[in-house]
């Protein structure tokens, strides 16, 4: 059954059983039936991905953050919703401390938005068994994110905001997914992300860290060492990738690329395509992987594929702003946003430099991860060396990683 169709069905059904007072098993994306109360007035997050899923459908349901919002992120959010307290993540080392932080919040259902994993699954088992509040475990891979807005929903009593926050985050999918089949996959640059102060974290293939990034179809340098999540690298494997595009998530990093004489040389840094991840309120690509990346979508579009964009970046920013956060961004804070990330002033599609050098880059033979293309000179981007008693249950679909 098609996605759409089927969140429609998932829809119809709560609302159908919520206007009888019933409790509905809900299959979440581990396989889970979880018995859902038909109101649901207290919603705790397990990890900071699933408290900016709450927060943008129903954030006066919110009982907290996971994880405290910098300074200044809590500009960029309305003001009684930036201070909600900091309850805690609920994925911990210690499984009795989230089972005490569930007993003093006292929440009616509890969600978590990550990877599905045997561990998510027997994690929200216990802390269900232990605590007696329901809890979900959702995919949080981009692709199955509309269907989650339009189920979780309904679930939260928006049904109607989840069904235009999905319709919003389809059009952005659909409009990369065009782009794709426009620009030349000869003409898809290798991006390197680095994490954290020093630059020398990134994503391994398929991470939630560069899912944003490898959605846009460019080839992510670090998926050459396997697949996972986070690993560390060093500076001479970021020379030898040498990259078309630096993203940094971090200033320090970025001000390193610009300022510091170890980083002369790469590609990336002389051709002046370096740039810093936005991150308030939340990361465009990750930090936390959630639907916040969905406006990074726009900007790495508009970075990877200047060419095919043609719409005013800045305008997708105040319109994602207002619509997802609530928020309408003076012209101080969009450019505070857009400067550092590289959004042009100019009409979309012109650029100072070349998008990748003199040479077009090749793409990998076979998968990200095969051996390095040869033959082609380093410095352009290329590579130089149904429960009892229970109504049958609606489900997310659950899309492999």
């Amino acid at each position: 059954m098609p996605l759409r169709l089927l969140a429609a069905s998932v829809i119809l059904l709560f609302a159908l059983l919520a206007g009888l007072g019933q409790a509905v098993a809900f299959v979440d994306s581990a396989e889970r039936y979880v018995a859902v109360p038909d109101r649901v007035g207290r919603v705790m997050a397990a990890n900071q991905s699933a408290a900016v899923l709450i927060f943008v459908l129903a954030p006066e349901k919110l009982v907290g953050w996971s994880d405290a919002l910098p300074r200044g992120a809590q500009a960029y959010l309305p003001g009684k919703y930036a201070r909600l307290p900091v309850v805690g993540p609920l994925i911990r080392p210690n499984p009795p401390e989230a089972a005490q932080l569930v007993a003093r919040t006292r929440p009616d259902l509890i969600i978590e938005f990550g990877p599905v994993s045997p561990e998510a699954s027997a994690r929200a088992d216990w802390l269900q068994q232990q605590t007696g509040v329901p809890y979900i475990v959702l995919d949080n891979s981009i692709q199955t994110t509309p269907v989650t807005l339009r189920t979780i929903g309904p679930m939260l009593g928006v049904g109607q905001r989840g069904e235009d926050l999905a319709f919003y985050v389809d059009s952005a999918i659909d409009a990369l997914r065009g782009r794709l089949l426009i620009a030349p996959a000869t003409e898809r640059p290798l991006v390197y992300y680095g994490r954290g102060a020093d630059g020398l974290e990134s994503g391994l293939g398929g991470s939630q860290a560069t899912a944003d990034i490898e959605q846009a179809g460019v080839i992510n340098v670090a998926a050459r060492l396997g697949s996972g999540e986070l690993t560390r690298v060093t500076r001479d494997q970021i020379f030898s990738w040498n990259p078309a595009i630096v993203i940094a998530e971090q200033r320090s990093f970025y001000d390193s690329l610009q300022r510091s004489r170890e980083w002369r040389g790469l590609t990336a840094v002389a051709n002046k395509r370096v740039y810093l991840a936005p991150a308030d309120p939340f990361g465009w690509i990750d930090n936390p992987p959630g639907v916040n990346r969905i406006i990074g979508l726009y900007w790495l579009t508009n970075l990877f594929y200047p060419d095919q964009y043609q719409e005013d970046l800045r305008a997708n920013m105040r319109e994602f702003y207002e619509k997802f956060y609530t928020v309408k961004l003076t012209d101080r804070q969009v450019e505070a946003l857009a400067r550092p990330a590289g959004v042009q002033t100019e009409t979309p599609g012109a650029l100072g430099v070349p998008l990748l050098g003199a040479e077009p880059v090749p793409l990998p033979s076979t998968t990200p991860n095969a051996p390095a293309v040869t033959g082609r000179p380093p410095g352009r981007g290329g590579l130089g060396g149904g429960a009892p008693g229970l109504p049958n249950p609606p489900s997310v679909p659950r899309t492999p990683q």
